[in-house]
């Protein structure tokens, strides 16, 4: 049991400093794995395994102690699975709206964030129709807002800037969200607006007789400012796109804000930070679930 314990500790010593090298210091929650790495390292020692083993505790506390890592194990394995259950779905296609969820912009555009925004890039050319709202506000410690560098990004690479919508203000997940619901219902509220006035138009053009002088002449005692044409009701189809492990969280915060049929795409993420990705994720999901945001 004990060199099982310190072939752990150092493999998750190993990860820490791999994070801080290729990541960088900055990595949220990158402090557990070191956290790990000294309790099994201490476990390995001989001390903890043999107090554990009966010398010395009560069987009250040991038992206590192998429920609460049982359950943890548990909870561990249920969360992640809930996480890659959608992930594997097929990217569902004809989105009005698509919200891009941001991330860390300190260096210019992240490897996991490029992913994401590849991922939208691809998507944008299977759905013309889409049209996407790039979520992400200025921390502290960047230079320009998440959502500015993420425009940049897909008008760089072809996307017409008519197709994006910027969302400036959020620093969370569920910022993001609630902002970008937002956005989109101002959104839909104008293009909701051009139509009717498209369409009282076109009435005018086909029913108002057109004067000598160009201007239109009231018809049946019926004035063109008289004429009210309401746009036809038709559900918004919204979507969230991050990355894989993130997707989960998206999906029930937008359902929790006010976005019941909000559908997700899932980005690739980094490989080798999965391990780390799924450990935080899980913490992220039991905060949100007891803060009442999921």
């Amino acid at each position: 049991m004990s060199w099982i314990l310190g072939i752990s500790g150092v493999l998750c010593f190993i990860y820490f400093v791999v994070i801080m090298v290729f990541s960088g210091p900055g990595t949220s929650f990158a402090f557990i794995w070191l956290v790990l790495a000294l309790v099994l390292g201490a476990a390995a020692s001989g001390k903890l395994v043999g107090r554990l083993s009966g010398a010395g505790l009560p069987l009250s506390v040991r038992v206590s102690a192998a429920t609460l890592f049982v359950t943890g194990l548990v909870i561990f394995v249920i969360v992640e699975f809930l996480v890659f259950t959608g992930v594997a779905q097929d990217d569902p296609q004809g989105l009005d709206y698509v919200i891009v969820l941001g991330a860390d912009v300190k260096n210019g555009v992240s490897r996991s964030l490029k992913m994401r925004l590849d991922k939208a890039i691809q998507y944008g050319e299977e759905n013309p129709d889409t049209i996407f709202v790039l979520s992400g506000g200025k921390e502290e410690d960047e230079a320009a807002e998440e959502a500015r560098i993420m425009y940049d990004y897909m008008v760089d690479n072809g996307v017409p800037g008519e197709r994006l919508l910027m969302e400036l203000q959020s620093t969370s997940t569920v910022e993001n969200i609630a902002y970008s619901r937002l956005v989109i219902e101002n959104d839909v509220a104008r293009r909701e607006e051009e139509e009717i006035q498209r369409r009282r138009q076109e009435r005018l053009e086909q029913m108002i007789p057109v004067g000598p002088e160009g201007r239109p002449r009231r018809f049946g005692g019926i004035a063109p400012g008289d004429l009210a044409i309401d746009a036809p009701d038709r559900p918004v189809r919204i979507g969230v796109l991050t990355s894989d492990f993130h997707l989960f969280r998206a999906i029930q915060i937008g359902k929790k804000w006010g976005i019941p049929d909000i559908q997700g795409i899932a980005a690739p993420s980094v490989p080798w930070m999965l391990p780390h990705f799924c450990v935080r994720e899980c913490a992220a999901i039991l905060k949100d679930k007891l803060m009442g945001n999921m």
